[in-house]
């Protein structure tokens, strides 16, 4: 009896100071957030870092799992990587595979690894705009939990930034209604952020400001619980316009106009009033959120300074670093290499400035003038929806790579525009800072597919290996290729958006090879959510890619005049056009309904409603501008909603243009159409101009939402989707060949 009772002593010592630290505490509540109820079978301890860096621990002990680490984030990643690679489980943004035994298995041997890099820094500007505009506070705990369990440690924290400037231009003079207007609408914040634009889109309505005080104070308190830093935004000298009026001896220069948008201005640094502007601005946002020494800015960020010489980019740099400084003495500056100017970064003495380095350069031979450095993958540009990812390079380990080049390498980063795409370039991103040398990405995938399904299949594994020879192969890393279902309609289109033009690297073939391959097992591998998403997703791209073959015979019969094959041809690109859009309602991730929902929801009136939707609208079609529009389709998304709703309609508009010139015998001369940004203008000719009043329409009319946001089964349709396409794609790969 007293051998019990000492047993039941020490276990319960055993447990309780497993508990006791708040940052123990944190991850515990984090492990009942994902695995509820699982939390009593794992004993956290902190331990030192290992030589400067963080590390962690995944053992076994009195029957317990012991995770070990020396933050919250590194007791994350072991919890992470111990449902991985013990579980087989995975956790992800298209449903979690978490089918846990009711004992969690307790590991034989330890393991210890450290996680590389001082920051793990998360998020593009853009990712806030393009992805997360409409998160509510469920789904920001939801993505702060993935980032700590996925090693993140510095992510760019602007939630409820809006509030900072409202409060900011208040106590210069400003009246509710002139800060609201000056701020832009919720869907196209970044770019005011980072800074581009101003007053679109709006007035942004108080309710709003209010609301993401509040979301954005939790969303800092959560990511400071979790153990990390989040970088906040600083001062850089942007200005409204509106300030040269109220301030008129002030030293404001405007900057040229923006993609269709009007120039913002910009303060000179060595007025006065640069210095009480920006420590206004530093102090309402302490106020707000507090502030924790790591400030984003980034001066004339896809613009021209007003005065382009090394003396005045000097002041530029001098002032912003001495800003930072007087404020907080431990601030350290965050530069984007976006738009890096030497002029500015080589007056701030080292290790006060850390360059993000989006896209992996290593800043040339002086490596960013000797700055510290994050190396990063940039990946996705506007949430454009297309399966491609440089796997071979990401497993090569970018950063131990480049810590080999230069020794100012400090971390790692994800720049994506936007996330929810392409899941497993995403997954082996986040685990390479746990590897200290390369990673052998055939054996990684078979886990990977195993652990992402639930069960192991050689058919799902041979699905993987053609993928990775396919979309996923080396060299596939750059801006996506173009999609002819969101291309704004022409008989020769030359791309989708104002970037890249069409290019599919790899056989489409092999793709309807692996989607047969995925469906295989589906009986064995159906209750997992991701495998449902992958189904959808690789069914999706094997259609887009026969559209462009179909659209092309379309085309060519035009040309040669034969109705019968042209109504054949873009008769049959309307239908493909029509069951992707059903195929992907089958889910809520690639979903303009569920985009539209999200956004009404934040409004507290009809007219807020309605407001947001229009914002919503306007960012993945027309995109924006105050002076013109340019950027049209920059974001085109392969969503259901937007499909059936946007881009069939405006396809149908086109082709019956077209049938009007067959059955007239008259010409349609495209040659003519005014071009812009590599494809036709907005307003080209007479059929775009009509077109762009249709498109602005669409942005402007509220309620296009659609109920139920999700239908039908993922597998039901994707199988008779791929029965359908796979027969047709042999009439026009096969045609092809013979050209």
């Amino acid at each position: 009896m007293k051998y019990t009772f000492n047993l039941l002593l020490i276990l319960l010592l055993f447990f309780t100071s497993c508990r006791k630290d708040p940052q123990i505490q944190a991850a515990y509540d984090l492990i009942e957030r994902i695995t509820p109820g699982y939390g009593k079978q794992f004993c956290l301890e902190l331990i030192g870092p290992d030589n400067g860096s963080d590390v962690y621990e995944v053992a076994g002990e009195n029957g317990k799992v012991v995770l070990r680490g020396n933050n919250t984030v590194s007791l994350a990643t072991a919890y992470n990587q111990y449902l991985k690679y013990h579980c087989n489980a995975h956790v992800s943004w298209f449903g979690d595979q978490l089918n846990l035994p009711e004992t969690l298995p307790v590991p034989a041997e330890t393991t210890h690894r450290i996680i590389n890099g001082k920051y793990r820094v998360y998020f593009n500007y853009c990712t806030l705009s393009y992805t997360g505009a409409w998160w509510d506070w469920e789904r920001w705990q939801r993505e702060i939990d993935y980032m700590a369990m996925n090693s993140i440690n510095t992510p760019l924290s602007v939630v409820g930034l809006e509030g900072v400037w409202y409060n900011t231009l208040l106590r210069f003079g400003f009246t509710d209604e002139e800060a609201r207007s000056y701020l832009v609408d919720p869907a196209h914040f970044a770019w005011q952020w980072m800074p581009n634009i101003e007053s679109f889109g709006g007035p942004l309505p108080k309710s709003w400001i209010d609301s993401h005080i509040a979301l954005g104070k939790q969303v800092v308190n959560r990511q400071l619980e979790l153990g990390m830093t989040p970088i906040q935004q600083g001062f850089s000298g942007a200005v409204p316009r509106k300030m040269m009026e109220k301030f008129p001896e002030a030293k404001i220069q405007k900057q040229p106009d923006w993609y269709g948008f009007e120039g913002i201005c910009q303060l000179d640094p060595l007025d006065p009033l640069f210095t009480d502007l920006g420590k206004a601005f530093l102090e309402e946002e302490q106020k707000l959120y507090g502030t924790y020494g790591l400030y984003a800015a980034d001066p004339f960020h896809e613009s021209k300074p007003p005065v382009d010489t090394p003396e005045y980019l000097n002041a530029v740099g001098s002032s912003i670093h001495k800003l930072m400084k007087t404020f907080d003495p431990d601030a350290l500056w965050v530069m984007q290499a976006w738009s890096f100017r030497k002029d500015i970064a080589s007056v701030v003495p080292k290790h006060d400035l850390l360059v993000l380095s989006l896209n992996g350069a290593l800043g040339g031979e002086d490596h960013f003038c000797n700055h510290d450095f994050v190396v990063g993958n940039l990946h996705n540009f506007g949430g454009r929806v297309n399966l491609h990812g440089d796997l071979p390079l990401v497993s090569s380990n970018q950063f131990m790579k480049a810590k080999q080049e230069t020794p100012n390498v400090v971390g790692s980063g994800l720049f994506m525009e936007s996330i929810g795409q392409n899941p497993v370039f995403y997954e082996l991103a986040f685990e390479m800072p746990v590897h200290q040398d390369s990673v052998k990405l055939k054996e990684w995938l078979d886990k990977y597919a195993q652990r992402r399904y639930g069960a192991p299949s050689e058919a799902a594994g041979k699905a993987w290996e053609l993928l990775l020879a396919g979309p996923y192969r080396a060299g596939t890393n750059g801006v996506e290729s173009s999609s002819i279902i969101c291309a704004r309609p022409a008989v020769d289109v030359k791309k989708s958006g104002p970037n890249a033009g069409f290019n599919i690297p790899y056989d489409p073939q092999s793709l309807i090879e692996a989607e047969a391959c995925l469906l295989q097992d589906a009986e064995q591998l159906k209750g997992s959510k991701p495998y449902r998403f992958d189904i959808v997703d690789v069914q999706r791209q094997i259609m887009s890619n026969l559209g462009q073959e179909i659209h092309k015979k379309a085309a060519e019969a035009f040309k040669k005049k034969d109705k019968e094959a042209f109504a054949l041809h873009s008769g049959r690109f309307l239908e493909l056009l029509k069951d992707v859009d059903i195929l992907l309602r089958t889910r809520t991730e690639f979903n303009f309904d569920q985009w539209l929902t999200d956004a009404r929801a934040w409004g507290t009136t009809d007219e807020e409603r309605n407001l947001f939707e229009k914002n919503a609208s306007s960012l993945v079609t027309i995109w924006g501008g105050q002076v013109d529009v340019r950027q049209f389709d920059y974001s085109w998304r392969e969503w259901t909603g937007l499909i059936e709703g946007y881009y069939l309609q405006r396809w149908k508009q086109f082709y019956d243009m077209l049938q009007g010139h067959l059955d007239n015998g008259t010409a349609y001369r495209e040659e003519d159409a005014k071009m812009d940004l590599g494809r036709q203008a907005f307003r080209a000719n007479e059929f775009y101009d009509s077109l762009a009043d249709w498109e602005l329409a669409f942005v402007d009319r509220p309620g296009k939402a659609r109920t139920p946001v999700t239908e039908g089964d993922e597998v039901t349709v994707a199988r008779r989707m791929l029965d359908k396409y796979k027969q047709l794609s042999k009439e026009y790969y096969n045609v092809e060949k013979t050209n």
